[in-house]
């Protein structure tokens, strides 16, 4: 789906298959989103100006931080990294730098544009792969006037036996291709060359002196240097076709031209979402030292990334100015206000999401296409069983997760997977041995109640918190 054609409402109605409720989390990034296209066709001498209005989403574990980033991304078909910002240190530390994002986001995008090119040249790609299949399964044309002898095919007919051995080569080929186009080759075995990759990764020592990027570009020329070795495997006609089928596609894409829209697509459409951002905020570093230490200078770190800035990548360079980042966290402990004044100022626009009630709960359990009764009732429908939850065992199973949220921690709409789990394993364990296909299992609130009984009353759910 093009974003280009959504406006802000629809967005949000895209949004609401899946996550209940939020809706002014929804409605700002929709804006977001719509703003994109705006800017593409305002005026050229403006439209490198206007930069995204990168948001801060502040909530609770649980509460669809983290799905409306993803799913707003997939409305866009865009690049989308999620990144926690806790993983990051400063530079001088060991451990990930914040260019990084950056990279993965470059990555995503190519493999994006990589598996659209690939579906463009699949048909060519196809008959190449059959081409192969066939010179495995024929043998060569004999030098002799005789006819070549084939495995399975029958030339008993001499009205349609051709005049010479090339044309009943081809139309032999013929024959085996559509055999082969049917499913009926697939279980035949053949030898195939599989080109392998040149080389092993090469370890350098103090290769963690090195620049990231320079290792990968060094890896990269390589790799290109050394020759790539083939060898032969015996395989079925159906693997040989999917193996194949990658090497074919490969040969027919221009990864240069990959590469430039990858990083076209990255910069104009990117999305990078940045969880637990609060745990690098300075609020609770009274104590000073021990993993505190460099809290602010990954804060300072991330601003010329989110300000916009070039990072260079093994694909290219990119630039960030107008990525757009997401940024979401608890802040529990922390305030929005104890990031560095630079940082809050990058993300303009914040939004309070709002800690998830048992109506909310039903709701979650019922309405979304990927709703959790939903993907429940597709695993037991995988054996023939049919499960049926009723509206009072819905209601039940939303009450108790309410409850353990209350009793234990608050993870939000993650602890109906827990809940879920509890309350349907020895069903699931029981299929298809004691509940045969065909079968109906009716889930009300007595089953419900009895199941998970112990739930709440149990303080000690160490096995069942996420």
């Amino acid at each position: 789906m093009d974003d280009k054609y959504l406006t802000p409402k629809q967005i949000v109605a895209e949004l609401d298959k899946y996550i209940i409720g939020q809706y002014e989390a929804k409605r700002n990034v929709a804006i977001a989103l719509r703003n994109r296209w705006r800017r593409m066709h305002v005026k050229r001498d403006i439209q490198s100006e206007i930069v995204p209005n990168n948001i801060l989403m502040i909530g609770a574990t649980g509460v669809g931080k983290t799905e409306i980033a993803r799913r707003l991304a997939k409305i866009a078909d865009a690049p989308f990294v999620k990144v926690e910002a806790s993983k990051f240190t400063e530079v001088g530390y060991v451990g990930r730098d914040v260019e990084s994002m950056v990279r993965d986001l470059v990555e995503q995008a190519v493999n994006m544009v990589k598996a659209r090119k690939k579906e463009e040249v699949k048909e060519k790609a196809a008959v190449s792969v059959e081409d192969i299949i066939l010179d495995a399964l024929i043998p060569p044309l004999r030098q002799q006037s005789q006819s070549p002898r084939v495995p399975g095919f029958s030339s008993e007919n001499t009205d349609e036996i051709p005049a010479s051995d090339a044309e009943l080569n081809e139309r032999t080929r013929n024959h085996f291709r559509e055999k082969i186009r049917k499913g009926e080759m697939d279980d035949r075995k053949i030898d195939i060359n599989i080109k392998g990759n040149g080389g092993s990764n090469v370890g350098m020592i103090g290769a963690g002196m090195m620049d990231e990027v320079s290792m990968m570009n060094l890896q990269e020329m390589i790799n290109g240097m050394m020759p790539k070795k083939s060898k032969k495997r015996k395989v079925t006609v159906a693997e040989a076709r999917h193996i194949l089928m990658e090497e074919e596609a490969a040969k027919l894409i221009d990864m240069d031209e990959v590469k430039e829209e990858a990083i076209r697509h990255a910069e104009q459409s990117g999305i990078i979402f940045i969880d637990e951002i609060d745990k690098i905020a300075s609020g609770n570093k009274k104590g000073g030292g021990g993993p505190d230490v460099s809290r602010e200078g990954v804060q300072r770190d991330l601003l010329p990334i989110v300000e916009g800035s070039t990072v260079s990548t093994k694909h290219g360079v990119i630039k960030t100015d107008h990525v757009l980042f997401i940024a979401a966290g608890a802040f529990h402990i922390s305030k929005p206000s104890d990031l560095i004044p630079e940082l809050q100022g990058r993300f303009p626009i914040r939004v309070e999401l709002n800690n998830l009630t048992r109506e909310d709960f039903v709701r979650i359990l019922k309405e979304p296409k990927n709703a959790l009764t939903k993907q429940y009732q597709a695993l037991f429908e995988a054996e023939g069983v049919e499960v049926e939850f009723t509206d009072d065992s819905i209601e039940q199973i939303a009450v108790t997760a309410t409850e353990v949220n209350a009793e234990i921690e608050n993870i939000g709409a993650r602890r109906l997977h827990t809940v879920m789990s509890k309350l349907l394993n020895e069903l699931l364990f029981d299929v298809p041995d004691k509940i045969a296909a065909n079968s109906k299992v009716t889930i009300d609130a007595e089953m419900v109640k009895s199941k998970l009984v112990g739930l709440v009353k149990n303080r000690d759910l160490s096995e069942y918190i996420l």
